[in-house]
């Protein structure tokens, strides 16, 4: 720390040139003289609360009843003492201390309210799975569902950080107007509503998620420009960055290395998925945008490096990330299985057919290590991100095959700053609201209110006594 001179840096200091607006992670320079890390502002920002929710989307073969008999996604036993190794949760075996599994609560929300409404199951479960809010049925502009549980959090927090939130998806969700069922497409497309008519924009193509956390060449003129020279977005704030290493500690010189290496690295990467996809050879998604790659796993892998490195800036503190469609055709070979997701997903319950859609969940549980070993290996501070953060992942249906939502998946990892205890699974008795789960969890999260919004939809603060449909808390 810089006791002799007794100056310090900002925690919001900026990297800026041409457009390019770079954040810092946390450095022993922003500490003040003689000042203990929590003692100081920049401590007690890096101390706050990350939340990541992820949906896996369409159910898991475990919620089924024969696949929950052979516990095929929650653990036979409750408590601290369960065995993941018969499940699609075994990838995170290594992670078991950060791991809340809760299982058996229902998303009625989601289920047809009225005749009209049967067979929309695809096109609620997304917009339900966050709000806990039953969506109106409509095709036109005057939707309605719920706020969801990132952006209650972003009401109380994101006022704090450059960017409140961001929204990311790995499938296709560009469509437009009414999907199928009397529903418009953004029910089914946007898993973020920052109130009941708002749903906020998800986005896919790796590039555009950079540009918007480096604020990558602020005017059209200067993206091309650095394009034409192939500068990297570092290159533009040299000047920035030179002043700050000449009045840095040396661990605070190896933590910025550190740092930019990230940055350069997610950039170069990216610039080779597009000169991959720019090069004529037939693709994979031909409809996918230039920056998205063919292959699923580089692509969520990129996805969850660029939120460390924006958790590790305190750029933002909230994501969300939808992993897919419910009727997605994409075939996930890195499964083992080489049938198309949605045709897998109808298994009839035939027990080999329940296993092989088994199978691609625990392939898309298999991308969390990857993000769970980057967040624990990141430290600020005292420590490490993982610590730090809650990582929400599910859904909204339950059997897949039924179109159900009773005994939906649901995991909780990570331990939000010392409020989730980690390592247990708690079964809830039958009946039970995923809504319920949710209200705890905001609670821990120390988020006590929310904008409530009347028929003229004016809003208005009150209590966060409940959420969507909870009649109750469930303790995490």
């Amino acid at each position: 720390m810089n006791f002799l001179t007794g100056k310090h840096i900002s925690r919001r200091t900026m990297l800026r040139g041409m457009g390019t607006t770079i954040g810092l992670p946390l450095l022993d320079a922003m500490i003040p003289a003689g000042k203990a890390l929590m003692a100081s502002e920049a401590g007690r920002e890096s101390n706050k609360t990350r939340l990541v929710c992820i949906e896996q989307v369409h159910g898991a073969a475990g919620c089924n009843d024969w696949g929950e008999s052979q516990y095929l996604w929650a653990p036979k036993d409750t408590g601290k003492d369960f065995d993941l190794s018969p499940s699609s949760l075994s990838p995170l075996d290594p992670f078991k201390e950060y791991l809340t599994i809760i299982s058996n609560t229902d998303v009625r929300m989601a289920d047809a309210y009225s005749p009209e409404e049967i067979g929309g199951d695809h096109f609620r479960s997304t917009a339900v799975w966050l709000t806990q809010s039953h969506p109106k049925q409509t095709q036109g502009s005057d939707l309605h569902v719920g706020t969801s549980l990132d952006q209650v959090f972003v009401e109380t927090y994101g006022h704090e950080t450059p960017i409140p939130s961001m929204q990311m998806t790995i499938e296709n969700i560009d469509q437009a107007g009414g999907c199928a069922y009397g529903y418009s497409c953004a029910y089914t497309d946007s898993l973020s509503w920052s109130s009941p008519n708002s749903p906020l924009p998800m986005i896919r193509d790796p590039r555009a998620i950079f540009e918007q956390l480096y604020g990558a060449g602020g005017t059209p003129e200067q993206r091309s420009e650095r394009a034409l020279e192939e500068a990297s977005i570092l290159d533009w704030v040299m000047g920035d960055l030179a002043k700050i290493k000449r009045e840095s500690s040396p661990q605070d010189l190896h933590r910025l290395d550190q740092y930019t290496t990230n940055i350069r690295e997610l950039e170069q990467r990216i610039q080779r998925i597009e000169a991959q996809n720019r090069s004529g050879e037939v693709r994979e998604m031909p409809e996918a945008p230039v920056g998205v790659p063919d292959d699923f796993a580089e692509h969520v892998k990129l996805m969850f490096d660029m939120k460390v490195a924006a958790f590790m800036s305190d750029t933002t503190r909230v994501f969300t990330l939808k992993l897919g469609r419910d009727a997605s055709p994409r075939v996930y070979l890195g499964s083992g299985s080489d049938e198309p997701f949605h045709a897998c997903s109808h298994h009839g319950g035939q027990p080999e057919r329940v296993l092989e859609f088994a199978k691609i969940n625990q392939y898309h549980v298999s991308m969390l290590p990857y993000f769970l070993e980057k967040l624990q290996n990141t430290m600020e501070g005292d420590h490490n991100l993982l610590d730090k953060t809650a990582i929400l992942y599910g859904s909204a249906m339950g059997d897949s095959n039924l179109h159900n939502h009773i005994n939906c998946p649901l995991l909780v990892i990570g331990k939000a700053n010392g409020v989730i205890e980690g390592q247990q699974h708690i079964r809830a008795a039958n009946g039970t609201p995923m809504a319920n789960v949710y209200l705890d969890l905001l609670h821990k999260l120390n988020v006590t209110s929310m904008k409530h919004y009347d028929e003229l939809g004016k809003s208005h603060i009150r209590e966060l006594t409940s959420f969507g449909d909870s009649n109750g808390t469930l303790s995490i």
